[in-house]
C-alpha cells in the first residue's frame, strides 16, 4: 500500500491548484481522520489515506462520468498500488449509492465497488465528510445538511440526494461520536489538528 503521505501528495496535485476550496475541505476531512485515531486503532492510516483522497473524482482530469466517488474511486484503482479498502471506502463514502441511484449509476458502483466489510471505517469517513465545511473547518452533521441543500438546491439531483441520505448521515455521526465519548476524545476543542497522521504500520 502507498503511504499517507503519498496519498496527500496526490490528492494536492489533483485539487490544489484547480479546486483549491475542495482541497481545503479535503485537508480537513484528513485532519477528522487524525482526531479519530484512537478509535480506528490500526486502521488509522488508511482512514487517513482514505479522507485526504475521498473527493479526487472532482478534479477535471479525473471527471469522466460527473460523479466523484466513481471517479475517484477508477483512478485509485487503476493505479494498481492503492490498498483495495481505501478504494472502497472513496467509492462508497457518505452514502454515495443513494447518490448513484438518483444519477443511475447505482449498479456500476455496486458491481465495481462493494461496500466495504469495515462498517466501523464507513462510518468514520462519513463523520470526518459530514462534520467538515466547505473550508475546511469543523462543524455539524446538520449544518452540513443544510449547508449542501443551500448550495445545490432542494430541486437538485444532490439535493434530492442529501434529503434521502440524511438520516443514514446523522445516524452514522451519531454512532462515531458515541465512540469518541467513549473513549474520552476532548470533543470541545473545535481547533483541527494539522495532519497528524498515525504513524506508519
Amino acid at each position: 500500500m502507498q503511504s499517507v503521505k503519498w496519498a496527500e501528495e496526490l490528492a494536492e496535485s489533483l485539487l490544489g491548484a484547480s479546486l483549491p476550496r475542495r482541497w481545503a475541505h479535503s485537508r480537513g476531512v484528513a485532519s477528522r481522520a487524525a482526531f479519530l485515531s484512537p478509535i480506528t486503532g490500526a486502521y488509522s492510516n488508511t482512514l487517513a489515506a482514505a479522507a485526504v483522497l475521498h473527493d479526487i473524482g472532482y478534479a477535471p482530469a479525473l471527471a469522466a462520468t460527473g460523479f466523484h466517488p466513481l471517479d475517484g474511486a477508477r483512478c485509485l484503482r487503476s493505479l494498481g498500488t492503492v490498498d483495495e479498502l481505501i478504494v472502497q471506502l472513496v467509492a462508497n463514502h457518505s452514502f454515495a449509492l443513494l447518490e448513484a441511484d438518483e444519477r443511475g449509476l447505482r449498479q456500476e458502483l455496486e458491481m465495481e465497488f462493494p461496500l466495504p466489510e469495515e462498517k466501523h471505517l464507513v462510518d468514520a469517513l462519513v463523520y470526518c465528510d459530514m462534520t467538515t465545511t466547505p473550508d475546511g473547518a469543523r462543524t455539524t452533521s446538520h449544518a452540513r445538511v443544510d449547508e449542501i441543500l443551500g448550495r445545490y438546491g432542494e430541486g437538485s439531483l444532490v439535493g434530492r440526494f442529501i434529503r434521502r441520505a440524511a438520516p443514514e448521515i446523522h445516524a452514522a455521526v451519531a454512532r462515531v461520536q458515541a465512540r469518541v465519548e467513549a473513549t474520552g476524545l476532548d470533543t470541545r476543542n473545535t481547533a483541527y489538528p494539522t495532519y497528524g497522521y498515525a504513524p506508519e504500520r
